[in-house]
């Protein structure tokens, strides 16, 4: 690559920078004093050296020449990232393949642009922090203790079965019995950081197969910190009571510092982060400094960075700003794991690759087959799904850059040579590139794999599949088939349900799948990119399915395989944009909802009917009023000549407005479609009646009105056994049917609320729901306090 004049830039671009004429450049760059020659005979104290810079900073002058250099240098980085990076969007890679290619183009052994690579690996090092930080925020401790079984019996399954194969297979290569041990425990370990990564990027940490490989990753990690700590002591030339000794010195600091941890989770950390919360800036702050500190602490007890980061997260996971902080450190995060990837790169040493080209494809393979067919194994043995084990297996269908650590020690202690660190290194570079790859595309790759896979799945996958399940699968008419159980496919969940339509709903995020059940929903675990799932769903019994997720590539996945099964029903898919509608209107949905678009229409209703009023000084007694015509309505699809909305209320309708255009004193043969905006015209009191006559719908019974909902606040009353229980003890919304959206307490307002947020006396809440269910609950509390509420 040496010959493109564009790698000779950069070169001679670093190589100028390191130059002692970059000093001069710089100092006498626009703004910056030029060092003048002093005059015959004048005083060498009358002299500024350094370009003008008093004497008592002229030692500090050679660090900033340095801080500058590294600055330009740091600057070239970034540049080629951008064109690598744009270069590799456009040939549809990676970004992390192409950041890892900008390590090695700025390495030493390519354009030499690094010269000091310390300062990439701090801005690397913090980058991981809060990377796995933001991991720790997402797990709270009641999912590590539903997920900690099968990440122990995963990871270390996992470990032992990858290096005993590790092992033969070096061995068969010619390798002797130390070298095999290095090879095959470096084999073993997964990159946390990439895996975190490309999951964060698909939306997949949150789904049953992401938070298991979080979980045996956090196995892996704390796995390979002990080997290198026993093979320190073995290197060292300890004995064995010494070796013993340093890993339960490890055990025993470990035990302390989570204790310490729990300690300041249940008293410390909430009130503090309380107090903080007045401040944003300064709870954003605090945050990177706890995820870096407890990231130094944890090393410095011996474990590593990356452990201790992730306890940081774990640690205020149960607070309610998890959230706000997890959101605001995203765009740092991935702005710092930049480095991590260039730093990765620009370590590997190319002149040790091509000394072992066909052990290291040979050990590829068996990495990236082998060790997810290991977890598939034992993730089937345990009774989950062949899916769910085939992408949890993919996340370690790769080394970790602990292995290249591990085998750098090895050779360090003269344990293994520099040939076999070029093995290990080549196996990082070929599994790192194809494990993303694989990832990135795991739905196909599982789509044509699947008919091989049954044998990796028990005829029952009891871990996944409860009774409840089973006996939704058997439902024998559904109305609704919801895929997608978030904000938006909830809210309309919840609406079907209270309006008496049979809804099944599909997610794979066993949270949602939890309150669902809680609320007496029949869902199932499933993904609708799974090909396999349609053949277990009552499809043929279903009038509508309805595609709520924003991922375009599964909705158009899941209408393929509708199609290969002959779906006979309607199908009605989510488009959050004008693009996405398009592309669904050509597959041939029956409806296409509009998330975004519908809730702008909406709050335009809310604000078209607060402005559009007469003056209030005219003496004519009529006021304007907007009325939207909701889908069911009695008068969708009738001409206005049928709706006797004069005769009923005394109002006219004065106009329609529909998809932006308004027609103005319609005739009687205009007819009404869901969606329009009637601008009605009438006396005050009259209007809310005609809204209301206007809105009447097809389903209820005759002359039932719809609730109207409101916010209010209910206080907490004194000496009540409230006090002290959470928001998921005390089950406002199973038992009253409102939701509690803030809490006011001593002057702050508290909105990010959890299922673990605890009330108090005093406390003013502010709760959602229809007139008569607040009604409800005030009076309970006012009347029945001394005693839980209970169920109407």
């Amino acid at each position: 690559m040496q010959g493109f004049p564009s790698c000779q830039l950069f070169r001679a671009a670093a190589s100028w920078a390191a130059s002692p004429g970059a000093a001069s450049w710089w100092a006498a760059a626009p703004g910056a004093a030029v060092p003048q020659p002093a005059a015959p005979g004048a005083e060498a104290s009358s002299v500024l050296p350094l370009g003008g810079l008093p004497p008592a900073v002229a030692p500090l002058a050679g660090a900033a020449t340095a801080t500058e250099t590294l600055f330009l240098q740091t600057t070239l980085v970034l540049i080629l990232a951008v064109l690598v990076g744009f270069v590799g969007s456009r040939l549809r890679q990676p970004l992390i393949v192409s950041f890892i290619a900008v390590g090695i183009l700025a390495g030493p052994h390519v354009l030499d642009l690094v010269h000091d690579p310390r300062s990439l690996e701090l801005l690397a090092e913090i980058g991981i922090s809060i990377l796995l930080f933001i991991v720790g925020l997402k797990l709270d401790p009641g999912m590590i203790r539903t997920m900690g079984r099968v990440a122990a019996a995963t990871g270390l399954g996992q470990i032992l079965f990858t290096s005993l194969g590790g092992f033969g297979l070096a061995r068969a290569l010619g390798m002797d019995v130390t070298t095999a041990i290095y090879v095959a425990v470096a084999l073993t370990f997964s990159s946390t950081i990439i895996i975190v990564k490309l999951l964060s990027d698909k939306r997949e940490i949150n789904a049953l197969h992401g938070r298991i490989a979080i979980g045996f990753l956090i196995v892996q990690d704390l796995a390979v910190i002990l080997a290198m700590i026993a093979l320190s002591a073995y290197g060292s030339g300890g004995t064995g009571e010494a070796l013993l000794g340093r890993l339960a010195s490890v055990i025993g600091l470990g035990i302390l510092f989570l204790g310490g941890v729990l300690l300041l989770m249940r008293y410390g950390l909430p009130r503090f982060l309380h107090s903080l919360a007045r401040v944003p800036e300064l709870l954003v702050l605090f945050a990177i400094a706890w995820a870096v500190g407890l990231a130094a602490l944890g090393d410095r007890l011996g474990f590593s960075k990356e452990v201790g980061a992730f306890i940081a997260g774990v640690s205020i996971a149960a607070t309610p700003f998890r959230d706000a902080i997890g959101s605001r450190l995203v765009s740092l995060r991935d702005f710092l794991l930049l480095f991590f990837f260039i730093h990765l790169g620009s370590s590997l040493d190319l002149r040790l690759l091509d000394q072992a080209v066909v052990p290291a494809l040979i050990l590829s393979v068996f990495v990236l087959v082998g060790n997810p067919l290991i977890v598939m194994g034992i993730m089937g043995r345990m009774g989950y799904r062949k899916r769910t084990g085939f992408l949890a297996g993919l996340t370690v269908a790769q080394i970790s850059e602990f292995s290249l650590i591990l085998i750098g020690l090895g050779a360090t202690l003269g344990h293994v040579d520099q040939a076999t660190v070029g093995l290990v290194t080549l196996v990082g570079l070929v599994t790192i590139a194809l494990s993303t790859y694989m990832i990135l595309y795991s739905g196909r790759l599982y789509r044509a794999l699947s008919p091989a896979l049954s044998i990796f799945e028990r005829r029952v996958p009891y871990r996944e599949e409860t009774s409840a399940e089973q006996a939704a699968r058997s439902l024998d008419q559904i109305d609704v088939l919801m895929f997608g159980l978030g904000h938006y496919g909830g809210s309309i969940v919840r609406r079907l349900v209270k309006r008496g339509q049979s809804v099944l709903g599909v997610d794979f995020d066993p949270q949602a799948l939890r309150y669902w059940r809680e609320q007496s929903v029949p869902v199932l675990y499933g993904d609708m990119e799974d090909p396999e799932l349609l053949e277990h769903l009552p499809i043929r019994s279903t009038r509508w399915i309805v595609a709520a997720t924003p991922d375009r590539q599964g909705t158009t996945a899941l209408v393929h395989l509708l199609r290969a099964a002959r779906y006979p029903g309607k199908l009605a898919l989510a488009a959050r944009t004008a693009t996405d509608a398009e592309h669904f209107a050509g597959l041939g949905a029956d409806l296409i909802l509009r998330p975004y678009a519908d809730a702008a229409d909406q709050a335009v209703d809310a604000l078209s009917a607060a402005m559009h009023r007469l003056p209030a000084e005219s003496e004519w007694p009529a006021s304007l009023r907007e009325a939207r015509l909701e889908t069911g309505a009695v008068w969708a699809g009738k001409p206005l000549g049928e709706i006797p909305v004069r005769s009923e209320t005394g109002v006219s309708i004065l106009a329609v407005t529909r998809a932006g255009r308004t027609t103005f004193d319609p005739p009687a043969d205009f007819v009404l479609y869901p969606g329009d905006r009637l601008v009605l015209l009438g006396e005050p009191e009259n209007l809310a009646r005609a809204a209301a006559f206007i809105a009447r719908r097809e389903f209820g019974s005759p002359g039932e009105e719809e609730e109207a909902f409101t916010l209010a606040g209910v206080r907490v009353p004194d000496s009540c056994l409230l006090s002290g229980k959470t928001l998921a003890e005390v089950h406002f919304r199973r038992d009253f049917g409102v939701t509690v959206i803030a809490v006011e307490r001593g002057g702050e307002t508290i909105r990010s609320l959890t299922a673990a947020t605890t009330l108090r006396e005093g406390d003013r809440l502010i709760v959602a729901g229809s007139v008569q269910a607040v009604d409800g609950l005030r009076a309970a509390l006012a009347g029945a306090c001394a005693s839980p509420p209970s169920r109407r």
